[in-house]
């Protein structure tokens, strides 16, 4: 199922064509998909960039052309002489901050074209480094339960656009034998968390009531937050600015009633909205 499954699905049980979805998860992947319904779908883009957290398998020993098991074998190399030490020791420089490239076959645009698209029709792309960052990479697990191939579970956490899969591709290479990755599942993205998600198969009973977290306790979980005053939340839902009070990043709003008013960032002084979300 890929994620423009999930939204259509949502989108049938929460009987409205506005929902989207903050993130891209490949069709093999499980885990967390935010979806946003109604006013909510303008909130996504600050989710899109936020961190991410996954746990996946890295098979050592095959290379395949999308760096994941979806994908055909193009190289297969032995991988049972690996030690556990070898194998820790080249996850090493693929942490921090560092220069990726992404795998081949991905949603990227080259001159007007996904990549993936552009591979499938027999095409060689080479898409250039971007530098992302993975804060955390611990090695789970590694096992050997198939002659020449060694599986490495790993937990991460890493910035927007990452590629996994490109991690399991980059340990095989330093390793020399080749990687890809067989599992990946998405276990957070921001503060969202797959222990609060529900499934499809939730959201069917209890449809069309398919939201899980209000507008403005999604915002509030999201954002820093400020409380305004009746009239600095009117003067903002109309579109007028707000005295700044020195807060980094953008923020959400609340009215006296607890009500989100805005997302707002601060500039030369005066603090302004990104989004108004205030009904009208």
């Amino acid at each position: 199922m890929t994620s423009h499954d999930v939204v259509a699905r949502i989108r049938r049980l929460a009987r409205t064509r506005r929902v989207g979805h903050g993130g891209t998860l490949d069709p093999m992947a499980t885990g967390v998909l935010v979806i946003g319904v109604g006013r909510a779908t303008r909130l996504l883009t600050y989710v899109i960039g936020a961190r991410k957290s996954y746990t996946a398998t890295v098979r050592l020993g095959q290379s395949t052309v999308t760096d994941d098991a979806e994908g055909d074998v193009i190289a297969t190399t032995p991988a049972g002489q690996l030690t556990d030490e070898a194998i820790r020791a080249a996850l090493v420089p693929l942490t921090g901050e560092i220069d990726q490239v992404p795998s081949a076959v991905s949603a990227i645009k080259v001159d007007g074209r996904r990549a993936y698209k552009r591979v499938r029709d027999g095409e060689s792309v080479e898409l250039r480094a971007r530098r992302v960052t993975i804060s955390r990479l611990d090695v789970l697990a590694v096992r050997r339960d198939t002659p020449d191939l060694v599986d490495v579970d790993i937990d991460l956490t890493c910035s927007s656009g990452t590629y996994v899969r490109a991690v399991a591709r980059d340990a095989g290479l330093a390793l020399g034998v080749g990687g890809h990755l067989t599992a990946l599942r998405r276990t957070a993205v921001g503060g969202f968390r797959l222990t609060e998600a529900a499934t499809l198969d939730d959201l069917e009973r209890r449809a069309p009531e398919v939201v899980g977290l209000p507008l403005a306790a999604a915002a509030e979980r999201f954002f820093p937050r400020r409380d305004a005053s009746a009239d600095e939340a009117r003067v903002l839902s109309h579109g007028g600015p707000l005295d700044a009070v020195g807060v980094t990043g953008p923020y959400a709003v609340f009215d006296p009633a607890g009500g989100l008013v805005a997302i707002v960032s601060e500039r030369d002084g005066r603090a302004r909205a990104e989004i108004v979300l205030a009904p009208a």
